[in-house]
């Protein structure tokens, strides 16, 4: 059982919620949500592949690997999303999970601003999804380019790093505490700083807010 998100925020989080955190309820108010969670990531294997390995006891996530990026990702998953809908098996929380890459700032930031007014949550990586790997062995506060993260991770996992290598959530699970501590400490690094845009917030993450969100629904009792 990993510690609660109360526990960390408690620790390294200052009050009030930011920006581009987003709420997660159903869109129609009439339709009884299902635990049934719609996770679209922009690659089709890395961040795909991790979220998928959850899979809760009782509760169904689909993580689907699109190959879009940023606003043609948030279309995807409203176009998921009421897919869903009309089928009567709607999603209870909708996320998208997307890199920095080298996209222009506008691009980045329409696609946060199109996900809120949308009701979708966003799981960012600054400057790829690969600095969540980083976290759960090291904290990381200093700008690092994508083409780095491989270089970075293969002596910490002992293999050269495979970004389609399918069993990364196995081999970090054991330390995906530490992974959480220090996503929250550079979270509140960011905070400190009085810089409320993630866009330009390099490294930054909100990978482990859509982890503790799965993992909570872990001890979650029957839907």
């Amino acid at each position: 059982m990993y510690p609660s998100s109360e526990t960390w925020r408690r620790q390294f989080i200052m009050a009030g919620r930011k920006p581009w955190e987003l709420g997660g309820t159903v869109r129609h108010r009439n339709v009884r949500p299902r635990r049934r969670v719609l996770i679209v990531c922009e690659d089709e294997k890395s961040s795909r592949d991790y979220f998928q390995s959850f899979n809760p006891t009782r509760t169904e996530v689909v993580a689907v690997g699109t190959g879009m990026n940023t606003s043609s990702l948030v279309d995807e998953a409203i176009a998921l999303w009421n897919r869903a809908q009309r089928s009567d098996a709607p999603y209870a929380s909708v996320w998208c999970v997307f890199d920095r890459d080298s996209f222009p700032i506008q691009n980045y930031h329409r696609a946060f601003k199109w996900a809120r007014d949308e009701g979708i949550r966003v799981a960012w990586a600054n400057e790829a999804f690969e600095l969540w790997y980083l976290l759960h062995f090291n904290f990381l506060d200093t700008a690092l380019s994508r083409d780095r993260y491989a270089e970075k991770l293969g002596p910490l996992l002992g293999v050269v790093y495979d970004k389609a290598d399918a069993s990364m959530y196995a081999r970090l699970e054991a330390r995906q505490p530490t992974a959480l501590r220090n996503a929250y400490r550079l979270e509140k690094h960011w905070a400190d700083l009085g810089v409320d845009n993630p866009e330009r917030h390099n490294p930054s993450t909100g990978v482990h807010e859509l982890v503790e969100h799965l993992n909570e629904l872990r001890e979650l009792g029957p839907a």
